[in-house]
């Protein structure tokens, strides 16, 4: 149950200071009398109450060593403890409400980068971390951003000092391992003036009789002049509702590259945005989902250009497939005073079938009349001939779907880490070609 007696637990186990509780409770007080999102599709069935929404704390170790076996094995049949030590500055794992494990390169910490888990940051680095979180994506947004802040648990903090560049990626993988579990972790990165940044997010869990829930959020602060590169991918089972939190705020000069990637969960809901509040500041934004099955893929991208001479592109791609229904939503909103601003959207959606639907809702508000604004959109069916076509090759249908798909999404492939792009290939060719979802 959602009430102040929660709250207070989560907020006493974590030894957080008054601020952060008081921020909790204000959150808990608006979720309270905030509606449901009436554009909300595919959340049917959706009972809080019947959720475990904190699992209380666990073991924090920075050694894989000191982790217990049950939740070692986890990690190493992801492969992690590989992966980070050839590919990764850092990395930090929540399963379920905490983290419970995260670890930096000695010289990265040498030069003052941070990575910590959330709670940890928000007791020792206080000051900081209240500088920046909840001010990027506010609890007012929604009902269920209300509900976020007043159920954080888990997730990273990372903080790039003035003129560090880092040049391996930092990763977070968030795990849920049980059904009947909401989990709400919290992720702010701050790459402070000059400084650049990788930051990989990936998501998983195995497949559960009943769902689970996923309210998790993203803060992003980009200094002037600094470069921040952030990747999802997402790739829930097929019973998680997944509903994600994600903004940027890009300071004068800064450059902020987004990669959002969705390819499980029953429902997803997920529109990152970013704020261009500098004079010319730029976001490119590459969004890809795909719903394989009777599932809904609800997402997007938003850009507010505040500051003069401002770019943005955003590209998005959405495959349905086997009944799956693919929405965009997008929002451009140009500022007057942001003169010169220049933003171009482009949304191509695959149909694999006659049964699979894809939608688009592009908004834009174009209040500077010297600020360029283009938009295109298209839409393409597999059609009969070209399954014809690549059948005669030797494939059969479900693998021919899969190369499809394949190579609609290529473009975006190339903007992922090589090991992850790699793995992406992997899972949608066996989604395919075992005709699953």
């Amino acid at each position: 149950m959602i009430d102040e007696a929660l709250v207070r637990q989560i907020s006493e186990e974590h030894g957080e200071p008054e601020w952060m509780l008081r921020l909790r409770l204000n959150a808990l007080h608006l979720y309270e009398r905030m509606e449901e999102p009436k554009w909300l599709r595919g959340v049917d069935g959706l009972n809080l109450e019947d959720l475990v929404l904190y699992n209380g704390p666990k073991l924090h170790a920075t050694s894989w060593d000191d982790l217990p076996e049950d939740v070692r094995r986890i990690y190493e049949r992801l492969s992690l403890p590989e992966y980070e030590k050839e590919y990764l500055a850092g990395l930090a794992t929540s399963l379920d409400s905490e983290t419970v494990y995260s670890n930096v390169l000695d010289s990265l910490r040498e030069k003052g980068v941070i990575l910590e888990p959330m709670d940890v940051a928000v007791r020792e680095h206080s000051d900081l971390v209240r500088k920046y979180f909840s001010r990027i994506f506010p609890m007012a947004e929604h009902r269920y951003a209300a509900q976020h802040y007043a159920l954080w648990s888990g997730g990273v903090f990372v903080y790039v000092p003035p003129g560090v560049k880092l040049n391996l990626p930092i990763e977070a993988f968030f795990y849920i391992s049980t059904e009947l579990e909401g989990q709400f972790e919290h992720s702010l990165i701050v790459a402070d003036r000059a400084s650049e940044v990788h930051f990989i997010e990936g998501c998983s869990a195995p497949l559960f009789r009943n769902f689970s829930f996923h309210n998790g959020a993203v803060e992003i602060y980009a200094h002037e002049n600094a470069y921040v590169k952030f990747t999802t991918v997402q790739n829930w089972s097929k019973n998680v509702i997944n509903f994600n939190n994600k903004r940027a705020i890009a300071e004068r000069g800064a450059f902020i590259e987004w990669v959002e990637g969705s390819i499980g969960a029953k429902t997803s809901i997920v529109y990152p945005s970013v704020v261009l509040r500098g004079e010319g500041a730029k976001t490119t934004m590459n969004v890809f989902s795909i719903a394989h099955g009777p599932y809904v893929k609800d997402g997007g991208a938003k850009i507010f250009h505040v500051a003069p001479n401002t770019r943005s592109t955003v590209v998005s791609k959405g495959i349905s497939s086997d009944g799956g229904v693919n929405i965009y939503r997008g929002l451009i909103r140009i500022l007057r005073g942001a003169k010169n601003a220049v933003s171009h959207v482009s949304c191509d959606s695959l149909l694999l079938d006659d049964r699979s639907e894809a939608s688009t809702y592009p908004h834009a508000q174009v209040d500077e009349p010297t600020a360029v604004f283009t938009h295109e959109a298209t839409t393409f069916r597999f059609s009969e001939d070209q399954l014809f076509y690549l059948q005669s090759r030797g494939l059969n249908e479900d693998e021919a779907k899969g190369l499809a798909v394949l190579g609609f999404i290529q473009d975006i492939l190339r903007d992922l880490p090589l090991e992850y792009a790699s793995v992406l290939r992997e899972v949608l060719n066996a989604d395919f070609s075992k005709g699953v979802g």
